[in-house]
């Protein structure tokens, strides 16, 4: 155990391993072998269509660069901490999303971040000197005051659009986030980009690269303010766009916006419903042959699509010769034309012009964020409401929401929200860097020194303001309940009653609390590599071999080090038994305090799938240490020491 996290490059070599055996040669990409096996889907030419910007490839370096953190818990800031499955980091977003990779993994539904704007104002982590060494940046990035807050000067730089590399500044602060990101999306995952003009023409090459053109589904238009435009100097930009981006579009499925004003009249009725009549001829600039042929109805009269000019065809059928003979009977012919029946639903596709004030606006994300805190300490916060709309159309009950430019903590909120009014159970996890507040603001008056403090204290505050609504309606619910079993008994009622018992349940069973979690030093120590002749450095370093664990550790700490480090996420089931903790009912077992006989005996026969112990607990007895292994061996148990 080195206290590395998982790198991107890793996973990615280990799937093409597993598609294109025949490519590597001695555990490497063999680029000829790969080359003859795609043939001409592989362009090893410098003349592409690429985005390219200063400082790419550092970029990548800190991509690909392994994080020596790790996550621990922070209990008395949390809110029901053994039983949520909601989580809030603390922390660098970058490190948090490296620490992330292996256990979440392909577990994300939905990703949506509020990232800085690069207004020329903003204040953010990048590798601005590519000059400088690694361990020179590393250094530089994790400078911290005497309290370990980072600060100001060390960690961010203001990306003046004086700067040279305004842009590129932005870039790389975003790229390796990125790409991270979509490690941790599913195959059916989504992700969401608030941005605005400053940058939105290079986040839609950048996600183009890493998510691929093919994945992008669209560009939304959200109305962010309504009236005031004295500020404008030319024009009065009312809007911010949200960049959206399967990871696979292919396997995409947003639902209905239930809550979407329907503009077609459905004035027809039968044992089905309401519907509308569509016509099945449709004019294209792509004409299609093979859909213009001749349709009969039942009296034997023809139907043809109608061409404007019969001489420059360009009207055809929306369906095949083989969808109208099995469908035959849905199809309406009226007026020499035929029609198709278009039943109402529930709702409709969603739209990507958010402009209506069910979406809110800035002013109510600042209304929203003021009314748990009677204070303004951000001023421009996006509201739950248009959160609550993207997980709505893209997720369901269970899934995972993540947000690593936390902020505010709006989503947080939007997703408690939502699942009151769904009754439903998504999860979230936000990440927030503790960036220091301003000097003299009203924040820090109030006794917030960082922006994740105001942060997870909004989360907790509208835990409680949806735990005191839910209990409201649960009240209302009851009194409804009460009334319709008072009624005669008929079979309508019984189902009411029944529906309204479900209705209560789920509410009470809302998940309302939060995990809190911190970014810190790895509790394990890191092998260093020893320039020259320092016997004293080196005789150091050869105490790892020893006792690898840091001095500043702690057993809850290694126990979700661990955890995290062998695939397990942070809301998996840890138990502590006699002499060694239990993750997920013997999944992985850890034993970390002592070993003996015993204790190995009660491990086997729970039958784990993985046991770590740590190496110095069988110091002075080798004997034990070789039956563990063998034992281990035996029961078909992976054994590791560390």
């Amino acid at each position: 155990m080195n206290g590395l996290s998982l790198t991107p490059e890793t996973e990615k070599i280990k799937a093409l391993q597993e598609i294109l055996p025949e490519v590597f040669t001695e555990g490497k990409v063999d680029w000829e072998k790969l080359k003859a096996t795609l043939g001409e889907d592989i362009n090893f030419s410098n003349e592409r269509y690429v985005l390219n910007w200063a400082g790419k490839s550092e970029a990548f370096k800190v991509l690909q660069t392994p994080s020596s953190k790790t996550l621990v818990p922070v209990k008395d800031e949390s809110v029901n901490f053994d039983e949520t499955e909601n989580i809030f980091i603390e922390g660098e977003n970058l490190e948090v999303l490296k620490v992330l990779q292996k256990s979440y993994f392909g577990k994300v539904k939905m990703i949506y971040i509020d990232p800085p704007y690069n207004t020329g104002n903003d204040s953010f982590i990048y590798p601005d000197k590519f000059s400088e060494t690694k361990d020179d940046y590393q250094r530089r990035v994790g400078d911290k005051d005497e309290e370990g807050y980072m600060t100001k000067d060390g960690m961010f730089r203001k990306n003046s659009k004086e700067n040279g590399q305004y842009h590129s500044n932005w870039l790389n602060m975003m790229m390796p986030r990125l790409y991270l990101a979509k490690n941790l999306l599913r195959q059916d995952g989504v992700i969401f980009i608030s941005i605005d003009d400053n940058e939105v023409h290079n986040l839609r090459l950048l996600m183009n690269e890493i998510f691929g053109e093919e994945n992008f589904i669209c560009e939304f238009i959200w109305k962010s303010k309504s009236g005031g435009a004295n500020d404008s100097k030319f024009i009065a930009v009312d809007h911010e766009y949200i960049l959206c981006y399967a990871k696979h579009a292919d396997y995409l499925n947003f639902k209905l916006d239930k809550n979407a004003t329907v503009t077609t009249s459905y004035n027809l009725e039968d044992e089905k419903g309401k519907y509308a009549l569509d016509r099945l001829d449709k004019q294209s600039i792509r004409y299609s042959k093979s859909l213009d042929y001749e349709i009969v109805d039942s009296e034997g009269n023809i139907y043809r699509p109608a061409h404007k000019n019969p001489n420059e065809p360009n009207a055809s059928w929306r369906w095949g010769k083989e969808t109208v003979k099995e469908r035959f009977n849905e199809l309406v012919f009226k007026d020499g034309f035929v029609y198709t029946k278009n039943y109402q639903k529930e709702g409709s596709i969603p739209r990507s012009l958010l402009l209506e004030d069910r979406f809110g606006r800035t002013r109510t994300g600042k209304t929203d964020f003021t009314s748990l805190f009677d204070a303004a300490y951000f001023t421009a916060p996006k509201p739950p409401k248009l959160i609550s709309f993207l997980a709505d159309i893209s997720t369901n009950s269970g899934d995972l929401i993540v947000d690593f430019f936390a902020g505010s903590g709006t989503t947080a909120q939007a997703i408690y929200e939502l699942n009151k009014r769904d009754k439903a159970k998504r999860k979230f996890i936000c990440v927030q860097l503790p960036e220091l507040c301003e000097e003299n603001s009203d924040s820090v008056r109030a006794g917030f020194k960082t922006i994740s403090d105001i942060s997870k204290e909004r989360v907790r505050r509208a835990s409680q303001k949806v735990k005191k609504e839910i209990k409201e309606e649960i009240h209302k619910l009851q009194t409804e309940q009460a009334a319709l079993k008072s009624e005669i008994q008929t079979e309508e009622t019984l189902q009411k009653i029944s529906k309204i018992q479900t209705d209560i349940e789920l509410l009470k069973n809302q998940d309302l609390g939060v995990k809190i979690l911190k970014i810190e030093d790895s509790n394990f120590k890191q092998w260093q590599q020893i320039e020259g002749k320092n016997l004293d450095a080196l005789a150091e370093q050869m105490k790892l071999f020893v006792d690898p664990v840091s001095e500043s550790a702690t057993i809850e700490n290694m126990v979700y080090e661990l955890m995290l480090k062998s695939g397990k996420d942070l809301n998996s089931k840890i138990e502590k038994q006699d002499g060694f903790f239990s993750v997920n009912a013997g999944e992985l077992v850890l034993m970390l305090e002592k070993a003996n006989q015993e204790i190995i005996h009660n491990i086997i026969a729970l039958n784990p799938q993985k046991v770590i112990a740590l190496d110095k607990l069988f110091t002075g007895n080798d004997q034990l240490k070789t039956n563990t292994v063998l034992q281990m061996k035996d029961a078909g148990i992976e054994f590791k020491t560390i």
